[in-house]
């Protein structure tokens, strides 16, 4: 099998599967997903989501938490990983809306990189779900299915290279969805110490090549 006609088949599959697909975080607006992305670093959705509704009632913009303190913030997140390096960014990344963007998250990825604690995978989440850009973030979940699934070659062992060659050959228009498919099958199906290939309807085509998949060859 092509490389071509592989990813034909895993798109079609998703495609049909999950036609409609977005971030399982909760959030009500540009900020607050930026606030929930910076926090889901290391953590799962769920906790974040647990977290975010009394941050967000006390911080629902970036005024609100620019005028707070660190410690505050902290309060809110502590449950989560690494509250208190994800307190500062949260205090800087708000003082730096304010100051530089009038409170707005810009949509530009030069811009957002300049933010505290916003790297390539949380500007490229922010672009694709809250501007609607063909942007692919690559998570651990989207390195590892792309991996497994033989979507992308052993050469491409950083994220970036992962995002290029999934950006090179998944069309334009599918790119945003493609993303919460990856992330999404790793996160249910694909995990990363006991991959459930016997609930995999892709397991026929896929090659298992990275360490840790069952079976692999």
């Amino acid at each position: 099998m092509t490389r071509k006609e592989r990813y034909q088949k895993v798109l079609d599959y998703f495609a049909t599967q999950m036609p409609e697909v977005t971030t399982e975080l909760e959030f009500g607006s540009v900020f607050q997903l930026l606030v929930a992305v910076i926090l889901s670093a290391q953590c799962t959705d769920k906790r974040i989501n647990q977290v975010t509704p009394e941050l967000f009632r006390r911080f629902p913009d970036a005024k609100a938490m620019s005028e707070s303190e660190v410690d505050e913030i902290f309060e809110y997140i502590k449950s989560v990983s690494y509250p208190n390096a994800k307190a500062k960014h949260l205090y800087d990344m708000s003082r730096k809306l304010m100051e530089s963007f009038g409170g707005e998250v810009p949509s530009d990825m030069d811009q957002l990189l300049r933010l505290p604690g916003v790297g390539r995978k949380t500007a490229n989440v922010i672009q694709a779900v809250a501007f609607g850009r063909s942007t692919m973030a690559v998570d651990t979940h989207v390195f590892r299915v792309s991996h497994r699934l033989g979507l992308v070659s052993k050469t491409d062992n950083t994220p970036y290279k992962v995002e290029q060659s999934l950006m090179k050959n998944i069309p334009t228009d599918m790119i945003p969805r493609a993303h919460h498919w990856l992330l999404l099958h790793g996160r249910y199906v694909c995990t990363s110490q006991r991959p459930h290939c016997e609930k995999c309807d892709l397991s026929h085509l896929c090659p298992k090549l990275m360490e840790g998949s069952r079976l692999s060859k």
